[in-house]
């Protein structure tokens, strides 16, 4: 039993995961799974990008594939053990029937049971024929076939949808990766028209500013001056105040006098004006005078 066991998991080693027969021309992909050469190359033929593995679905970066020489000479040495009817099987020991210890030979279909020569068939299954283990055995490995067939096309749809899923995530983030990229360079291009305005701005600001500190100045300037002629005057006035009453009016009319001079230097103040009024005031008070 347990050499039967053995050859059994040795036969399903050197089997292709695809075609479920030896494997021909055996080759091994990166994660470690190997098939035959024109299974996986069928597999892998219309795939871009990535290529799955068809057991454990690992994406292979590449078409990278090691010929298993060691391998192929080892499922020559495994064609050879014999096998009933050249099929690779379980070699079991054959099981007895429990009621006569005869050995199992037919399948009854319709109740699901193994029958020996000697087993009563029940009434009702007695129209049902009865079939040979082996022809039993090997319809059931056809059934179980056509599963698997139509598995492995769900399974490649599956992967062919899983690819397709991929696909559009690259072209998602490529999408995703123009956009920011537009976003960016039209930031960019804000930025530098606002900072170009600022420049303009800023600009016209330190021109205007620099007017008005011109426009202060010579206000400033010009306002000194009067202050300072304004001072002069009231000197001299107080010294005049001071003088004999003779030397006061002897020099009205150069006081006078004095008063145009005053306006003729200012620099556009009223000087003028108060030099006007102050020439009344003296004529008035030496009319009292006299």
């Amino acid at each position: 039993m347990e050499s039967a066991a053995s050859l059994a998991e040795l036969q399903a080693e050197a089997s292709c995961p695809v075609c479920l027969d030896y494997l021909r021309d055996p080759v091994t992909i990166e994660c470690g799974h190997t098939f035959c050469h024109s299974c996986i190359h069928q597999r892998w033929e219309d795939l871009p990008g990535t290529f799955p593995c068809p057991v454990c679905l690992y994406h292979c970066p590449d078409r990278n594939l090691k010929r298993n020489t060691q391998l192929c000479h080892i499922i020559e040495v495994v064609k050879q053990i014999p096998t009933t009817g050249n099929e690779r099987k379980l070699q079991e020991e054959k099981p007895l029937c429990g009621k006569h210890n005869e050995v199992l030979t037919l399948f009854c279909d319709s109740a699901q049971e193994l029958l020996c020569p000697h087993c009563k068939v029940p009434l009702d299954h007695q129209d049902q024929s009865l079939i040979p283990i082996k022809e039993a055995a090997a319809s059931c490995r056809k059934k179980l076939k056509r599963y698997i067939g139509a598995l492995l096309v769900e399974v490649e749809d599956a992967e062919t949808e899983y690819e397709n899923q991929i696909a559009k995530e690259f072209e998602v983030q490529k999408k995703v990766e123009k956009w920011r990229k537009e976003l960016q360079y039209e930031c960019k291009e804000l930025k530098c028209s606002l900072q170009i305005e600022h420049d303009v701005f800023n600009a016209g600001l330190l021109i205007e500013e620099k007017d008005v500190e011109e426009k202060l100045t010579e206000n400033g300037r010009q306002v000194s001056n009067h202050m300072f002629i304004l001072n002069k005057l009231l000197s001299e006035i107080a010294e005049k105040y001071l003088q004999a009453d003779v030397d006061l009016l002897t020099e009205e009319i150069c006081l006078v006098g004095m008063g145009s001079e005053k306006r003729e230097e200012d620099d556009g103040f009223e000087v003028e004006e108060k030099g006007d009024q102050f020439k009344t005031t003296v004529r008035k008070e030496g009319d009292g005078w006299i």
